[in-house]
């Protein structure tokens, strides 16, 4: 027990005074930084306040600076430029005024211009854990870079820090690979919370509608994120592979929603390569085995990424333009959305399968100023590959952009704006020639649309359809509809043989006032995306207190009881609009129809004239009340 003790205590014989590590700096030296929360406290203070002929032309290295020690004020005396990958907190300030050095990089590949030379250390300050009694430290709460800048320096001092967690993963180090100990005499950094915000929780609703369970999900640090994590708790078998580790990610895998079951890397536990919270997340992280920090090689590599099926890349966005260019947050209190993370994400979320790639923000900024506009080209900060953004979504719900031209990426931004904003964004496509000149806009259904019919429904033979009310961004899909119906089909719908259904024609139909007219379509396929393969409607009538109601089914999904959900949803939704009854014309041929109606449980009248059935449905008080219970 006496000579295991005494093992255990040699290292205490290297710790020195924070001045001896700052006597052996020598000008024009590169000094790496351990990173954001890891970030050696004590010794970068004891640096920034030194003085001395030595401290001359250093170079600081560090890949997110959270302008803790390394201050404006300090870089302003010109004795220290720090270089960095990130362009948050101070450095975005710093960067603009010249006296930061930004080295643009996607964050996979650091580890690499670092293990090259490329990037040179010759000292490395790393924040560490006391040791165990087998002598090996943990790095604690950042563990990005620090092993490959201890590989490369000639110095190296560890900072042992008594309050941060001692973490499982890549994180550990053996106390005899450091030259030099300082004790800590600063607590880590810590985060508090984000207050819940109304505006966000409605963002972060939209965003979990479109996670399906056993998706793979990549957390960053913001309102969204708080929010987002109480949206996913009643979902199943989520995987955690994240740069960042945070309290609302805590407080998920505490919900039981993380299993990390259906991973190909690190099943069975969250893989991060950060920890940004509060005390009592570091208190959960301490020892936990649920949670593996590995080096940025792995957490930001695309093909490791894309090893996890179902991966959702899920970032915060500051402005967005109507083509789905994004300007990604900037300056002092950024901590996580500069380009060179973004695109690794990205990246990764192309290669998993059933992968997506979202940005997500509120539809205007605290100033009541539009977020998504006409252009971005003015704004810092870009993540210009529009092509790889799947879907951008705002708390009016999501703009599916995969697939779709610059016409349909717009119409469909352009719904997702705010209704105040969206007049002026359509007059500015029309300028720019991105929309047709004739495009329909009905500023009143921009305040009215419904945004609470939303349903969805998994049919007994297997297939799932999700419902909601038709946009103008639907245009696309109905004439695609349209044209997969035969003859009979369209005659039956449209009482006519029309063979075309061109712009002029089907924006009408899309373009509601839903003051006087309800549609709702049908869905099939994933959430934010998916097919057309259904749509009913009614009109309502200006004469009497009843609406005229007609359906139409893809031929596929016919005959398996889609109309007849339909029906009940339009039923369910006719009382607070005022209407006591239905009107219908159905050919006598089409008995399809007519058995929806019968099915649907009020009284039909019928009266046939040149082989058309003229139906009237007028409602019972009771059996309205009845489906608004039963459905």
């Amino acid at each position: 027990m006496t000579k295991k003790k005494s093992e255990n205590t040699v290292w205490q014989k290297q710790v020195v005074d924070p001045q001896k590590v700052i006597d052996m700096i020598e000008p024009g030296m590169s000094v790496y930084l351990g990173t954001g929360v890891g970030e050696p406290r004590t010794l970068v203070k004891h640096l920034m306040a030194a003085e001395g002929a030595n401290l001359k032309d250093l170079e600081l290295i560090q890949l997110v600076s959270l302008a803790d020690a390394i201050s404006l004020k300090a870089l302003q005396t010109n004795t220290y430029r720090l270089k960095t990958f990130y362009s948050g907190y101070v450095a975005g300030e710093a960067i603009t005024a010249g006296m930061v050095d930004l080295i643009p990089s996607s964050f996979s590949k650091i580890p690499g211009l670092i293990e090259s030379g490329r990037i040179p250390i010759d000292i490395a300050f790393v924040q560490i854990t006391p040791p165990n009694e087998a002598g090996y430290c943990s790095l604690g709460v950042a563990v990005d870079v620090a092993r490959q800048a201890m590989e490369k320096a000639t110095l190296i001092v560890g900072e042992i820090n008594t309050q941060i967690p001692l973490t499982l993963g890549d994180t550990f180090v053996p106390i005899s690979d450091f030259d030099l100990l300082i004790r800590s005499t600063e607590p880590p950094i810590y985060f508090r919370r984000w207050p819940l915000e109304d505006i966000f929780d409605q963002v972060a609703a939209n965003v979990a509608s479109v996670i399906e369970d056993g998706s793979c999900i990549a957390f960053t640090i913001g309102p969204l994120f708080e929010a987002l994590s109480r949206h996913l708790m009643h979902k199943h078998n989520l995987g955690i592979h994240t740069p960042f580790f945070t309290d609302p990610l805590m407080d998920l895998v505490k919900s039981g929603a993380v299993t990390n079951r259906h991973k190909e890397i690190f099943r069975g536990k969250s893989l991060t390569s950060y920890a940004f919270g509060t005390p009592e997340l570091m208190t959960w992280l301490n020892r936990n085995p649920l949670v593996e920090f590995q080096g940025i090689d792995k957490v930001f590599n695309p093909a490791q990424i894309g090893l996890n099926p179902r991966f959702a890349a899920v970032m915060p966005a500051r402005k967005v333009d109507i083509s789905g260019r994004i300007a990604l947050h900037f300056g002092k209190g950024t901590v996580t959305t500069g380009p060179g993370d973004v695109v690794d994400l990205f990246h990764g979320a192309g290669l998993s399968t059933g992968g997506i790639t979202i940005f997500a923000l509120p539809s205007r900024n605290r100033n009541q100023e539009p977020n998504i506009r006409i252009s971005i080209e003015d704004y810092p900060n870009q993540f210009s590959i529009r092509e790889s953004v799947d879907m951008v979504i705002t708390e009016y719900g999501i703009a599916s952009l995969n697939g779709r031209t610059v016409r349909e990426r717009a119409q469909a931004m352009i719904e997702i704006a705010h209704p105040d904003d969206r007049r002026q964004l359509v007059e500015q496509a029309k300028a720019r020639k991105i929309l047709y000149p004739d495009q329909i806009f009905i500023e009143e259904s921009a305040h009215l649309y419904p945004a609470e019919i939303k349903s969805q429904h998994r049919f007994k033979q297997g297939f799932k359809v999700r419902f909601r009310a038709i946009k103008p961004s639907d245009e696309e899909e109905m004439r695609r509809l349209f044209y997969r119906f035969s003859d009979q089909s369209v005659y039956y719908r449209y009482f006519a043989p029309i063979k075309v259904m061109p712009h002029s024609k089907i924006q009408e139909y899309v373009n509601v006032d839903f003051s006087q007219v309800l549609s709702i379509v049908g869905l099939v396929g994933d959430s934010g995306q998916g097919h057309i393969i259904a749509e009913a409607r009614f009109i309502k009538d200006q004469r009497r207190p009843c609406a005229d109601v007609a359906f139409v089914v893809d031929e596929q999904y016919q005959g398996l009881g889609v109309a007849s959900y339909l029906y009940k949803m339009l039923l369910r939704c006719t009382k607070d609009r005022g209407i006591q009854g239905f009107t219908a014309d159905i050919l006598a041929s089409n008995k399809a129809m007519m058995n929806v109606f019968e099915k649907g449980g009020e009284m039909i009248k019928a009266k046939l004239e040149y082989g058309v059935y003229h139906l009237e449905i007028p409602f019972s008080f009771e059996a309205s009340s009845q489906e608004d219970q039963r459905v």
